[in-house]
C-alpha cells in the first residue's frame, strides 16, 4: 500500500495525519478512531510496512474493541494474550519483556506508559499499550547475527 493509499483507507474513521522526519526516510500516517490511535507505517517511505494500534490511555473508555482470536488486546492481561498464543503453539518472544512479540505472525506488542497504570511484580503494565502487526519477517532483525 502507498502513502496516498494509506492516507485514503484511514480516512474514512478520521483524519488522517502524514508525519515525515527530516532525519529519517519513514512516513508514518496517524489518525485516531473513538479514541484507539492508529499508524500505518512506511519504513522505507514508499510503502506500508506495518500498522500499529495504541491503547487511549489511562481513564479513557472507547467502544472499540481490538481482538486477538476473540480477547481485547488492551483489556486482557497480557501475560493472558501471551499464554493463549503459545498453547496455539506459536512461539512467543518475551526477551524484551516490554516488547514481545510472536515471530513469524509477526505481532509486536508493547507494555510501556508513563501513566500511572496497575503493574505486575517485575513493573510491567499488566495490559498492552500498543499492538503491531507486520509482514511475516518483520520482527527477523531481532535474530540475525550481530544483534
Amino acid at each position: 500500500m502507498t502513502l496516498d493509499e494509506a492516507v485514503s483507507a484511514v480516512s474514512v474513521w478520521g483524519e488522517a495525519k502524514v508525519l515525515r522526519r527530516s532525519t529519517r526516510r519513514s512516513v508514518k500516517v496517524l489518525a485516531v478512531c473513538e479514541g484507539v490511535s492508529y499508524q500505518a507505517l512506511l519504513e522505507d517511505g514508499e510503502r506500508v510496512t506495518a500498522i500499529e494500534l495504541w491503547w487511549p490511555g489511562e481513564g479513557k473508555e472507547t467502544n472499540t474493541r481490538v481482538l486477538l482470536d476473540g480477547d481485547d488486546v488492551f483489556r486482557t492481561p497480557a501475560e493472558d494474550i501471551l499464554e493463549r498464543a503459545r498453547a496455539a503453539g506459536l512461539r512467543v518472544d518475551d526477551s524484551q519483556p516490554d516488547s514481545p512479540v510472536v515471530p513469524g505472525v509477526s505481532l509486536g506488542f508493547t507494555r510501556q506508559t508513563s501513566q500511572e497504570v496497575p503493574r505486575d511484580s517485575h513493573g510491567l503494565p499488566l495490559y498492552f499499550t500498543s499492538v503491531l502487526v507486520g509482514n511475516e519477517d518483520y520482527y527477523n532483525y531481532r535474530y540475525e547475527s550481530g544483534s
